[in-house]
């Protein structure tokens, strides 16, 4: 968004009034899928369309799909394909879902 140069210009102006400018908070990107994540990449990988998980979670197809794109990249794959031969966690397992 171009606000380094703000950030910069208020850190110079902190120091000329004797201020320390707290260092900068690096927070790391998460790879790790969340429980809802985890759930409907195993039900995407059991062979689930994107209509048939949203009726079992009652969410919306569209919400199964920002899902999915989600979960495409923080796994780096592509496609549903790459899903079903990636071990699923047992707490995801699809036959847990009544």
């Amino acid at each position: 968004m171009g606000l380094a140069g703000f950030a910069d210009r208020a850190s110079r102006e902190l120091a000329t009034t004797g201020k320390t400018v707290r260092a900068r908070r690096t927070i790391p990107a998460t790879t790790a899928l969340t429980a809802q994540e985890e759930l409907i990449a195993a039900l995407a990988g059991g062979g689930l369309s994107n209509p048939e998980i949203s009726t079992q979670l009652y969410i919306s197809p569209r919400t199964v799909e920002w899902h999915l794109r989600k979960i495409f990249a923080k796994l780096g794959i592509t496609s549903r394909r790459e899903l079903r031969s990636r071990p699923t966690p047992a707490a995801a397992e699809p036959s847990l879902v009544s």
